[in-house]
């Protein structure tokens, strides 16, 4: 019998690697000849960097770098060493959680620190990156990142025009040529989960930036910045990304990303399973065995779980999630292709004591041996019959 187990993090108690072996220990005390596959998984938002990292024994890397509001920060992405991957997600040095929400600012924070941990990247050599770009504090359009990087950005008096959303507007001109060398030679994958546009109501500004600090007083001149930053860029690179879909993404930094540096905007989920290349792991798997901390109806809205079943389904392989809270409706799920569910808690405990490490660990385990001493079973009644 052939399983794969590729489980979500049940954040505060197991990363997906912890999750994945220990139901991978349940499972060989039902079936000790079971070929067993483990693989991490994430989404492309929080989480990632940890998932492949430690799925593929990589290596953390920090730098102290600027901060959304340019104060330091300490900044870790992961280093996979047999590809030279760069795992970096922009919450790390760009943040909303690294400020207060009294302290937002939309037109001063940076994407600075992004550009700074991409070129320290590549300065320990690697050359492909995964970057996922959830949860920034910035509505600068990725201006920050790439003055990083070497780009340089003037105003009509051939002056700097700064960093922050505030610079946009302020952009006449744009010079290329002291970007850095290596970025031809850089690839770029994004885990992208939004379709939005760089400017206009359905853009950056007007749909992401209040959670950001944009009050009604700066949505127009913050999205007319950003319409300026589009044409200086057209202008400059002969090139016009504001209405591919995804550009708005993290206020603008996905038009940066595709127009600049020519990266790929995946849904993250398809990005995270091309990535651990759970394809060829599934191809003749019996059953693949997937969850997270909690499976409800968001999960079956496009989830890692059910991004995982969808592509077992191609190769006929049975679905089984498992999760540290089940929620009524978590029955739609069945409908994108996981089989069954089930929650892992085995005794009434308070959520502190469920979400111990050890007993998180025990509970999926023991699970995952019951079900499989399930099918087990089912399996012998078969082929007496």
């Amino acid at each position: 019998m052939k399983v794969v187990i590729a489980i979500d993090s049940l954040k505060g108690s197991l990363t997906s690697i912890e999750a994945g072996n220990a139901v991978r220990q349940g499972i060989l005390k039902a079936i000790p000849d079971a070929e067993i596959i483990v693989k991490p998984l994430a989404d492309g938002g929080e989480g990632t960097t940890e998932a492949l990292v430690e799925g593929y024994c990589g290596e953390f890397a920090s730098i102290k770098a600027k901060g959304p509001l340019s104060t330091p920060v300490n900044a870790i992405y992961g280093i996979l060493p047999k590809t030279k991957t760069a795992v970096i997600e922009v919450a790390a040095a760009s943040g909303i959680t690294l400020i207060s929400d009294e302290d937002k600012n939309p037109l001063c924070a940076t994407t600075y620190g992004v550009g700074e941990m991409i070129k320290d990247a590549i300065s320990r050599g690697c050359r492909d990156f995964i970057i996922g770009i959830g949860g920034s504090a910035t509505n600068d359009g990725g201006l920050g990142m790439l003055s990083a990087l070497g780009f340089k950005f003037f105003d009509s008096q051939g002056m700097p025009v700064g960093e922050g959303g505030a610079a946009l507007a302020k952009i006449a001109s744009i010079s290329t040529k002291d970007q850095l060398p290596q970025l031809k030679d850089c690839s770029f994958k994004v885990a992208c989960d939004v379709n939005n546009p760089l400017y206009g109501h359905n853009g950056a500004t007007y749909i992401f930036g209040p959670q950001k600090g944009v009050n009604q007083d700066m949505l127009e001149e913050l999205d007319q910045g950003m319409k300026n930053y589009a044409a200086q860029t057209k202008k400059c690179l002969k090139t016009d990304y504001a209405n591919f879909p995804g550009s708005g993404a993290a206020g603008g930094l996905g038009f940066a990303l595709i127009s600049y540096l020519n990266a790929t905007l995946t849904p993250g989920i398809d990005l995270i399973l091309d990535a651990i290349d759970l394809k060829s792991s599934v191809v003749n798997a019996d059953y693949v065995v997937t969850g997270e901390g909690r499976l409800d109806h968001q999960t079956a809205m496009g989830k890692a779980p059910v991004g995982v079943a969808k592509l077992a389904k191609k190769y006929g392989a049975k679905v089984i999630a498992l999760a540290g809270s089940v929620t009524k409706d978590a029955a739609a799920c069945n409908d994108e292709g996981i089989d069954a569910f089930f929650c892992i808690l085995n005794s009434v405990v308070t959520l502190e004591e469920a979400m111990q490490k050890e007993t998180a660990a025990d509970n999926i385990s023991s699970t995952g041996e019951q079900i499989f001493r399930l099918i087990k079973s089912s399996f012998s009644c078969l082929r007496q019959n």
